[in-house]
């Protein structure tokens, strides 16, 4: 199958987090790639760049960012984006991620990732940053469609539809978290695979897949448990539609010290990955047994 949009298709990995580096840089699992919170890394020296370097002298490495807010009051800085092009010559990441989202207002970081308005203004504003953010940085960017717990009035269309629209208007990619697409439809009411039928395939780069915490009346995204059943049901739908994609098992809260956990879900997700790629992309007309 050729490359999307260019790119490769890395295998599976696992975000790299703190407590597992010992483990990682002693046993050297065989993960086949690992992503990084790019923000984490945006300094000038110490023992975060000393791990890092020391991580890709034997892996691929993918940035991830959480602080873009492409869809905030204010477009990123060209400070912020200079110092995500001086990490990028590090790692050599072949495409970029962030968020569907806003998450700064001028002077203050608000350190959460929060719901954009599935608006034609917003359409055209997210359109025009990502076209910029992807020239400048020289790298693709794939965007991710973003976890939510309330909704806007003023939206006049679905998720999928603006999504859809903006990676096509400024030929960008998605990085395509399934979990956030189940988060989602579960707190808003919606068919999580009318989601995923309804969003542009070849324009996925990457998935992104996760564990959260169900409350009940609704779900959040926490990051802090293993890939339930039903979210693996979704993956599954979603890689008969795309064929083989880049695939990130998360981890970020309550992190097990041990990494067998997280090796665990990656072990299921390079499985499920590879009985898919040998069964073949499927169309939505077809039957799934």
């Amino acid at each position: 199958m050729p490359h999307r949009l260019g790119l490769p298709d890395l295998g599976v990995g696992v975000g790299l987090r703190v407590p597992h580096y010992r483990h990682i840089l002693a046993e050297r699992p065989p993960v086949d790639f690992f992503e990084i919170i790019s923000e984490n890394f945006m300094i000038q020296g110490g023992k975060p760049l000393h791990h890092l370097d020391r991580v890709l002298e034997t892996y691929r490495v993918v940035q991830h960012g959480v602080s873009m807010s492409i869809g905030g009051p204010t477009p990123p800085s060209d400070e912020y984006l200079a110092g995500l092009r001086k990490l990028m010559a590090r790692t050599r990441t072949p495409w970029l991620s962030d968020h569907f989202c806003w998450c700064a207002v001028p002077g203050a970081n608000l350190h959460d990732l929060l719901p954009l308005p599935f608006t034609e203004e917003a359409i055209s504003v997210v359109v025009d940053r990502a076209k910029r953010i992807q020239d400048t940085l020289g790298v693709r960017l794939a965007l991710e469609n973003a976890s939510s717990y309330m909704s806007f009035t003023s939206s006049t269309m679905p998720e999928w539809e603006f999504i859809s629209r903006v990676a096509d208007a400024a030929d960008i990619g998605l990085l395509f978290d399934v979990n956030n697409v189940y988060v989602a439809a579960y707190n808003h009411g919606f068919d999580p695979y009318e989601f995923v039928a309804n969003v542009p395939h070849e324009r996925i780069v990457q998935i992104h897949l996760a564990g959260h915490t169900n409350l009940g009346k609704y779900i959040i995204d926490t990051h802090s448990d293993h890939v339930i059943d039903p979210v693996w049901d979704l993956y599954r739908f979603t890689i008969e539609r795309t064929g083989p994609v880049s695939t990130l098992i998360e981890w970020d809260d309550d992190i097990p010290r041990n990494i067998a956990p997280v090796l665990g879900n990656f072990v299921r997700g390079r499985y499920t990955k590879r009985r898919e790629q040998w069964r073949g992309p499927r169309r939505d007309d077809e039957t799934t047994l």
